[in-house]
């Protein structure tokens, strides 16, 4: 047990982070009473079903009435949306915060949205499965992994500062590690290291089932590792990421070009039989995977890690 650090959580949107976060929560007993909204009735029903909640409303300014942290887990668009609706219950001195992949257009409409006297502090955990779902979620989700807060300026110093403290304190409750960024400049770090893997696995999965002299049973019968992989990516919330893209597009097509450059060279070192330029970059980013696994943000084991929070 972490000890609390809210005494009143809320969290609107209740798929894999948003229910990773109750249970979290619940576990670690970083917050005392935890509130759920979801803008799907189908969702508020199985979260009551589940339990993992003490309270799960069905208007969202009723469920952060009170709260000392507010957390919006719903689709990145639909952010701006579930901020406006909540507003009228936040109380001053509320912590309001997030969990999607973009900072800068959420940070904005958070912002735009909160009434005086609530600390907007934009935050992103980078964990997460391919799976959705109030069902999907588990608390060890977080353990290990970094959360980005992207706090704002702000004219309240101290206090603000305090807050940011406060919510940097309450995810390292959850097991996770947290790093403090400016919002531009996280976009285009995920950009390059969530957005773009995402497209090139939806893009590759896809033009693979295209193929007119493979056929779909083929595909699936003698899916390779590296293929596998791409269809785990691929099978990832089309809502969540299609967001994503459209919310980050300028970050995403700054890294897409660059990526463009480097697939094109490496079109002409095959094309023209130059095997050294294949084997130094191989063997360069070979190095990238040994860091990553170095700093305890993947397994070595065969199944890359995927028995890591199993529950």
């Amino acid at each position: 047990m972490s000890g609390v650090v809210f005494e009143r959580l809320a969290v609107i949107g209740c798929g894999l982070i948003g229910s990773s976060v109750v249970r979290a929560a619940r576990t670690h007993g970083t917050a005392g009473a935890i509130a759920v909204y979801d803008a799907s009735p189908e969702v508020r029903e199985r979260v009551r079903a589940l339990g993992i909640a003490d309270a799960v409303f069905d208007d969202p300014a009723e469920a952060v009435r009170d709260a000392d942290l507010v957390i919006f887990a719903a689709p990145p668009a639909a952010i701006g949306e579930a901020a406006r609706a909540a507003a009228p219950g936040l109380k001053p001195g509320a912590v309001v915060s997030d969990v999607g992949s973009v900072k800068g257009v959420i940070g904005a409409a958070l912002t735009e949205a909160a009434p005086a006297g609530v600390f907007v502090i934009p935050g992103h955990p980078i964990a997460g499965t391919e799976q959705s779902g109030p069902d999907a979620g588990f608390p060890e989700l977080f353990d290990g992994r970094w959360t980005i807060l992207t706090p704002l300026p702000s004219d309240d110093h101290p206090a603000y500062e305090a807050a940011v403290a406060r919510l940097a304190a309450f995810w390292r409750g959850l097991g996770a590690q947290v790093e403090l960024m400016d919002e531009a400049h996280h976009d285009l770090v995920l950009a390059a290291t969530s957005h773009l893997p995402h497209l090139i696995a939806y893009s590759i999965v896809g033009t693979v089932a295209d193929l007119e002299q493979v056929t779909r049973a083929e595909v699936m019968k003698y899916s390779a590792g590296g293929f596998r992989d791409f269809t785990r990516i691929a099978a990832s919330d089309p809502t969540m990421w299609r967001d994503v893209f459209m919310l980050n597009k300028d970050a995403v097509l700054e890294i897409l070009g660059r990526f463009t450059e480097d697939l094109q060279a490496l079109s002409r070192a095959i094309r023209w039989g130059e095997g050294d330029k294949l084997h130094e970059l191989f063997t360069r980013t070979r190095e990238i995977r040994r860091g990553v696994i170095a700093l305890g943000q993947e397994s070595a084991e065969p199944n890359f890690g995927r028995d890591r929070g199993k529950h």
